[in-house]
């Protein structure tokens, strides 16, 4: 894979990555993540860890921001490769009420490009009226 496909396919990836953020869809984000990913916060100023097992059911249990018709906001901020099988990105994107940076760790394994750590920090929008 040359650079240029390397690149295509991450955005793709995290374009997937996003969909299944949007639609709170386990389904796609099993396709992003591998398997082993991490999850990781230390927003609240604990160290939150979780694994994929304990990350999916949440995602499932909460109203998606689609269902509540939000409009969908998020961007790539950088994507940036440590070689040919390794890749950080980092993105933002909002779940109503918080805005997210995320700092995604990608490996080409199996033949695909898969999140093998997601580490973010979240900040609280301001409210209308508040």
């Amino acid at each position: 894979m040359d650079n240029d496909e390397a690149f295509a396919a991450v955005v793709r990836l995290i374009g997937r990555y996003f969909d299944g953020l949007h639609f709170s869809d386990t389904a796609i984000l099993a396709e992003v993540f591998h398997p082993q990913a991490h999850y990781a916060c230390a927003t609240g100023g604990s160290l939150l860890q979780l694994d994929m097992a304990a990350y999916f059911p949440i995602v499932d249990r909460r109203p998606s921001p689609a269902s509540k018709g939000e409009s969908r906001s998020e961007r790539i901020v950088s994507i940036e490769f440590a070689g040919p099988v390794t890749a950080m990105v980092r993105a933002e994107c909002t779940i109503a009420p918080k805005r997210f940076s995320d700092l995604l760790t990608l490996v080409h394994v199996d033949g695909r490009w898969q999140i093998i750590s997601k580490v973010f920090h979240y900040e609280l929008m301001p409210q209308p009226g508040g």
